[in-house]
């Protein structure tokens, strides 16, 4: 059984030295209603590519797992009912039993790393979930994000968590957190969190310089450049916390626990900013593809450059 079935203009880009930008599935499979997820699936693709880079979106289809989507199965992602959510740790039963999936950010780490790929375009990652001194409930993200050597731009973290926990975790595994020309941990929805991030840069050539130079000294985890949300389309951050209070204390007396909370309280946030919320993660997620393309442009020049002076 294969491992990996990479598209063709993936395969040649990736042989040709042409940039080339990983995309999770979650976000179509899970993340969106239909047809706002196949809209953003497309439209991303279609950025990454106006700035000279090569889409590959990941996800899991008949049991194969996916390098780079054709419309068809970005279609069937989109509409299809009972589609799967896959990390790293559903891959193999995905695969033996020929579902589809969509991958989530750990899972896309994984597998755009395995495939070659350096850079990795997402809306947030996952971390620390709120009450996770007695649930236990930590992202898978934040473990792969220690040990796989990828790029994640991404507008933060998802609001929904708790973020100072999810910051110490990132810092404990040896992650670089970049504010990409800010100097605060951007909160998803919301430019702002209060919490400084350790790294600041303002250029995609010094993101891509700095992840070379963790390579080039042997360091194996990842590092996450968090790119906030323009201006126009950001929503307070004290407007969306009174919302996630609120909607945590329903899900309690709902008795709604586990997997069920995270689509819970994103339902009630759509719900009370009036699909302000949804307008908002498009344009993250436009935004974090954009910047991935250029770093993985920068990136791919680093290397001309050192090749020809070897």
């Amino acid at each position: 059984m294969k491992a990996l079935y990479i598209k063709e203009e993936v395969r040649k880009a990736l042989g040709e030295g042409t940039p080339v930008v990983a995309l999770e599935s979650t976000i179509i499979t899970h993340g969106m209603p239909h047809p706002a997820n196949i809209d953003m699936a497309l439209n991303t693709e279609g950025i990454i590519r106006e700035a000279g880079a090569v889409p590959a979106t990941i996800a899991v289809v008949d049991g194969d797992v996916r390098v780079g989507l054709d419309r068809a199965s970005l279609e069937t992602l989109a509409k299809s009912d009972g589609v799967h959510k896959a990390s790293t740790r559903d891959l193999s039963y995905m695969r033996i039993l020929k579902r589809h999936a969509g991958t989530t950010v750990a899972a896309t780490m994984h597998i755009a790393r395995a495939a070659g790929i350096d850079v990795f375009a997402t809306g947030g990652i996952g971390g620390v979930h709120r009450g996770a001194s007695e649930s236990f409930d930590v992202s898978a993200d934040l473990e792969t994000l220690a040990d796989t050597s990828v790029c994640v731009v991404c507008a933060g973290a998802k609001a929904i968590l708790d973020l100072p926990s999810t910051m110490e975790v990132l810092e404990t595994q040896g992650v670089e957190v970049i504010g990409y020309r800010t100097d605060e941990l951007p909160a998803f929805y919301s430019r702002e969190s209060g919490i400084e991030t350790p790294v600041r840069l303002d250029d995609s050539k010094d993101v891509a310089a700095l992840f070379q130079s963790k390579r080039a000294l042997g360091l194996k985890s990842g590092i996450v450049v968090a790119n906030p949300i323009p201006h126009e389309h950001a929503l307070p951050a004290s407007t969306i916390e009174q919302i996630i209070e609120v909607a945590l204390k329903e899900a309690s007396q709902k008795g709604i626990k586990g997997k069920e909370v995270t689509p819970f309280l994103l339902s009630r946030i759509e719900s009370a900013t009036g699909g302000d919320s949804l307008r908002a993660n498009l344009e993250l997620v436009y935004n974090n593809a954009a910047l991935a393309a250029k770093i993985a442009k920068a990136l791919i020049e680093r290397e001309r450059m050192h090749n020809a002076r070897s």
